[in-house]
C-alpha cells in the first residue's frame, strides 16, 4: 500500500497484539473504525511513518489543554503547547494527540481514511502547525525528556527496525 504523508490512516490490529504498550490508543472492537490516525514520515529512519492519533473528544482534552497553559503560567512562562493541537479534520473538529505519537512501520497499515470516495487531508496551515509541532515534541524527545510522548518510543521503534516489523 502507498502510504500519502499528510493524509489520515487506521492502524492493524496486530500491531497492537505485537507491540504491548498500554500507552497506546488501541482500536475499537464496536465495528467502526477508530481511532484513525494523522501521519507523517520520518526523518531519522526510511521504514518508519509516525502516526498522531485524533480524536473528537474536545471537552476532555480542552481541560487537559487548559490545564498545561495554567500550570505554565503559574511557572512564569510564557504558555506554549506542542502535545496537543486542534484543527478541522473532514469538517469536524478535532484534538491532534501529539503527546501520543508513536511510529509504525507500511506492514501495519490496514487503510487510509476516505470520506465520499476522498481521501481525507488537512489545509496546508494546519498540516504546517501540527507536523512542526510533532518534530519539535519528538526533538525533544530524543533529547532526553521522555515524558512529552506517553509511548515508549524508543522500545516500539526497536521492535519495529530489529525484527523487519
Amino acid at each position: 500500500m502507498q502510504i500519502n504523508i499528510g493524509c489520515f490512516y487506521f492502524i492493524k490490529d496486530s500491531f497492537f497484539d505485537i507491540i504491548d504498550d498500554s500507552e497506546l490508543m488501541q482500536n475499537k472492537e464496536n465495528g467502526n473504525k477508530r481511532p484513525c490516525y494523522y501521519c507523517f514520515k520520518s526523518k531519522k529512519y526510511d521504514d518508519i511513518i509516525w502516526f498522531i492519533p485524533v480524536s473528537t473528544k474536545i471537552e476532555k482534552y480542552q481541560k487537559i489543554y487548559n490545564y498545561k497553559i495554567q500550570k505554565q503560567i503559574k511557572l512564569g512562562k510564557k504558555p506554549s503547547i506542542d502535545t496537543i493541537v486542534f484543527g478541522n479534520v473532514a469538517n469536524t473538529y478535532s484534538v491532534f494527540l501529539i503527546q501520543n505519537m508513536f511510529p509504525v512501520t507500511k506492514k501495519y497499515v490496514e487503510s487510509q481514511y476516505i470520506k465520499n470516495k476522498v481521501a481525507i487531508r488537512l489545509s496546508n496551515k494546519l498540516q504546517t502547525e501540527v507536523i512542526y509541532k510533532a518534530n519539535k515534541v519528538l526533538n525533544l524527545y530524543n533529547h532526553g525528556m521522555k515524558n512529552i510522548i506517553f509511548p515508549n518510543v524508543d522500545k516500539i521503534l526497536e521492535q519495529l527496525l530489529s525484527n523487519n516489523n
